[in-house]
């Protein structure tokens, strides 16, 4: 594993704020490309098989956002309130989940009951379409809270993958005009969910900038780089990669509170996707954890309990 340092002076990880696009709203076609990015990772992965049934699990996400039902949003006094105040408009745990998210995940199950899925899979798919309201939302208020011990590994893909549609929907509903920064930058400012990896990005404007992609809303927001996403500090930030790789993702870690964040770097893959190219990157996360180094924010389609 390689890694590097960065000594940075007072001016080296801002620019004008004006000429920096904030927000990023997941597209439509969000789960399109993320399957597509899916299958180019899967060939020849030592995990292509998990990775190629979650390509074929987020192209039924693309199916059910797309025909998502029109839900209860927040209202204008709302999101002003939330903005004044610097919380999130749509809050993953204070938010008032309506039932179009478990339609959402039926219709999902369904399409998935008729791909080749390995054994446990099919069984998590036979168990969900099975299952009642309240032991759906149950499981949906663990897994937001970050409750996995209370989740199973093998029905937490298909209950992410529905609440990351009904969030990406609502999100999109509102527009970007919503929402506003939080006290806390790490944070999303959508959903307030921690984020799963960073993007380095190119072209115009975002040239060389930082976004930090929500591992449940997609929502890409602005953050400086050579800062912790996770306690904010410029200080003892380091940088690991595998060794062999071509420097496309590497691990972004903070010495003051021992937490790192996945960095997917475009100008070296423009491909690069944050939830497929983390869960690409496992290998990485064993060597920080050797490192005594902890995520500073969870993969969805990734129980710890798995492994």
């Amino acid at each position: 594993m390689n890694t590097e340092a960065r000594i940075i002076e007072p001016g080296q990880i801002e620019a004008p704020a004006g000429q920096i696009p904030f927000l990023r709203l997941a597209g439509p076609d969000v789960f399109k490309q993320r399957a597509e990015r899916f299958r180019q990772l899967s060939q020849g992965h030592p995990f292509g098989g998990y990775l190629a049934f979650l390509a074929t699990l987020a192209q039924a996400q693309q199916e059910a956002l797309a025909h998502f039902p029109t839900v209860p949003l927040p209202g204008a006094e709302q999101q002003a309130l939330c903005r004044e105040h610097g919380m999130p408009v749509l809050g993953a745990q204070a938010w008032p989940r309506d039932a179009a998210w478990r339609a959402g995940l039926k219709e999902m199950l369904r399409h998935m009951a008729t791909a080749s899925l390995p054994g446990p899979a099919s069984e998590a798919v036979s168990r969900l379409m099975q299952a009642g309201d309240a032991e759906l939302e149950e499981i949906a208020s663990k897994l937001l809270a970050g409750d996995l011990a209370g989740v199973g590994a093998q029905d937490m893909p298909f209950v992410a993958a529905a609440l990351q549609v009904y969030w990406i929907h609502m999100a999109a509903a509102l527009g970007e005009h919503a929402f506003g920064r939080l006290e806390q930058g790490g944070l999303c400012p959508v959903c307030g969910s921690h984020p799963v990896a960073g993007i380095v990005r190119v072209g115009g404007t975002e040239q060389g900038l930082r976004y930090l992609s929500c591992s449940l809303c997609a929502t890409e927001w602005h953050m400086v780089r050579i800062k912790c996403s996770s306690c904010e500090s410029t200080h003892g930030i380091n940088y690991y990669q595998l060794e062999g790789s071509n420097g496309a993702v590497k691990a972004e870690s903070c010495d003051d509170c021992n937490s790192y964040l996945k960095l997917m770097y475009m100008e070296k893959d423009s491909q690069v996707e944050a939830v497929a190219d983390d869960l690409a990157t496992l290998a990485l996360d064993v060597l920080m954890d050797e490192a005594g180094k902890a995520r500073g924010g969870p993969n969805l389609f990734f129980h710890p309990g798995s492994v």
